[in-house]
């Protein structure tokens, strides 16, 4: 327009609708021309050479919902995926009768059990990713019934981080029977508490320490510290950091926390000012064989950190612990309780300076170690099973969730308190094994049997949230508990904790754990060899003193400790 108006002269001006015109036109014009570009694109990469293409199978998708909607938009555009979207299924009567994307939505996915339906389907996809786990699991018991394929879209967690795509089906697999509805996190908390910081995390090479550092680093931390003492394990999470593009805030450290001059060379270098302890001994039928191992790196361990932690003036301390430490039946959860007898007494003695915080919850699906993965093996080598026993029961929590509510809980910590998780409710170990069995194509008992072995040494039919004398409030977050109690002086948990250490080559396993018991004095020690050694005791100990009147009991401690302690952390000692 502007080269007409020069040729006639500055005096002509066009009509206002040609102007418009010619703008609506021009805009039409050019978006034909991308959309051309773009139809023309999408027809070039399904005729892309290769072997020819077979007929789409015929797929259900259950959850009309963003999700679902995205997916059935991928089918209908990349034919190389080889689905074609003919049903989708859905709980809310409102969408029922109604199309989306051009395809009918047609009724609840227990509609499928209908024999008059005919849809003909080849494979159904449960679209769902932010259902609960009971619901996904009423859907898997009726598509098993019907014995037609199926599979799901990644969770909400690895599709909200990017980690995985919609179209990147997978199958069914235990954590989406046994997780539970996304966390909602006061990101606004962590943030402030993370960002631009220096932050550290021991064991950040394990399951618990490589999510806590994946998570971590989406707060835009100054610098991301990764202590761990496997070069293997550290290598593997600084990849996946660097994968992601992470790498110029993270600093692997190749160290044992027991080091006390590699400790202070790293405090003094990088100067961490928010500490998430996650390094420990987990193993618990291996630590009932080896207790001293268990000691030295949970609780010496823990002890020698927070020490090096109050002299170098770190804000925040947070001990990874464990419900096993709840009236522990295991050198394990004993010496989980005693690191958390050292920050609490260590904060206490100390307030004002480092804020100290432990963390409690239960088993996580997928850690290394965990019950999935062993029962996953033996069902792939043809059973049978092998469950502890029929009445045993855990608390299981996602990794994603149980990181991301530690990292809620370091946020609006005050220092002292032990957090404890929602752990939701119970789940039987047989049931486990039985819905694994089932997703795997097996019939339980049938085509994979299941055989009983009995408790491991150290272990529990259940485990326990709280015990008797722990004080439980709430915290602005529903999912999170502070519980409260009196910690012993300072100096006399050290003082134990340092003569166990000396005592690690001196004893055998169960005189060993007897002496821990002085220090955790609900802890419940499994003896095997106690009762047959307590003769040889005698005779070593008591010497020419005469006879040992304490009927069994273990050699007293230069510091006097013959009895357990009857007031560790506000409680009595059990009856």
């Amino acid at each position: 327009m502007f080269g007409v108006s020069t040729q006639l002269g500055s005096d002509y001006a066009p009509p206002r609708s040609v102007v418009l015109a010619d703008f609506s036109f021009s805009i039409i014009a050019l978006a034909a021309v991308r959309l051309a570009f773009r139809q023309a694109r999408n027809r070039g990469a399904n005729r892309a050479p290769g072997p020819p293409r077979q007929r789409a199978r015929r797929a259900g998708i259950i959850g009309a919902g963003l999700v679902g909607t995205a997916l059935a938009q991928e089918f209908a555009s990349r034919r190389d995926l080889g689905l074609q979207a003919v049903a989708f299924f859905d709980d809310d009567r409102m969408k029922w009768g109604k199309r989306v994307q051009n395809v009918p939505v047609v009724g609840a996915p227990e509609i499928l059990l209908n024999d008059k339906m005919n849809l003909e389907l080849e494979e159904v996809i449960i679209a769902m990713p932010s259902a609960t786990a009971r619901r996904v699991a009423e859907i898997v018991e009726t598509l098993q019934r019907l014995q037609i394929k199926f599979s799901t879209v990644p969770s909400i967690y690895e599709l909200t981080t990017g980690q995985a795509k919609v179209s990147q089906l997978r199958s069914v697999d235990i954590h989406d029977l046994l997780g539970r509805e996304q966390v909602r996190l006061a990101t606004d908390d962590i943030q402030h508490l993370l960002r631009e910081r220096v932050v550290m995390v021991t064991g950040a090479g394990g399951s618990i320490g490589s999510e806590l550092c994946r998570q971590i680093a989406g707060f835009s931390p100054r610098r991301l510290l990764l202590v761990e003492q496997s070069e293997v394990q550290l290598f593997q999470i600084e990849q996946d950091l660097i994968h992601s593009g992470c790498g110029k805030v993270i600093v692997p450290l190749v160290a044992n926390i027991l080091d006390q001059p590699r400790l202070d060379s790293i405090f003094q270098h990088h100067h961490p000012e928010v500490i998430f302890h996650a390094a420990a001994h987990k193993h618990v039928p291996m630590m009932e064989t080896q207790p001293g191992e268990a000691v030295k790196n949970n609780a010496l361990g823990t002890l020698r950190l927070a020490e090096t932690s109050l002299r170098h003036q770190t804000d925040r301390f947070v001990l990874i612990s464990s419900d096993k430490a709840i009236n522990p039946t295991s050198v394990m959860g004993a010496t989980k309780r005693l690191a958390e007898m050292c920050v609490q007494s260590l904060h206490v003695s100390q307030p004002g300076a480092t804020r100290f915080m432990a963390v409690r919850f239960g088993n996580v699906l997928g850690s290394s170690g965990s019950v999935v993965p062993i029962f996953s093996k033996q069902i792939a080598a043809g059973g049978p099973v092998k469950v502890t026993h029929p009445e045993v029961t855990r608390y299981f929590m996602t990794i994603p969730e149980a990181v991301g509510l530690v990292l809620q809980s370091a946020a609006q910590g005050s220092g002292g308190e032990i957090f404890t998780l929602d752990m939701g409710k119970p789940v039987k170990i047989l049931d486990l094994a039985r819905q694994l069995i089932e997703l795997s194509g097996f019939t339980p008992d049938q085509d994979i049997r299941i055989e009983f072995t009995g408790l491991r040494p150290g272990e529990k039919l259940f485990e326990e949230l709280s015990y008797r004398g722990e004080r439980i409030t709430g915290t602005r977050h529903p999912k999170i508990m502070r519980l409260l109690c009196e910690p012993l002086p300072y100096e006399q948990v050290r003082a134990f904790v340092l003569e166990l250490v000396e005592q690690i080559d001196q004893l055998r396993p169960d005189e060993f754990k007897w002496f821990l018991k002085c220090a955790v004095p609900e802890y419940q020690p499994q003896l095997r060899e106690f009762a047959a050694s307590v003769p040889r005791q005698r005779e070593a100990h008591v010497g020419s003193e005469g006879k040992d009147k304490r009927n069994g009991r273990p050699p007293s401690s230069k510091l006097g400790f013959e009895e357990p302690f009857h007031h560790v952390a506000g409680l009595d000692a059990p009856g």
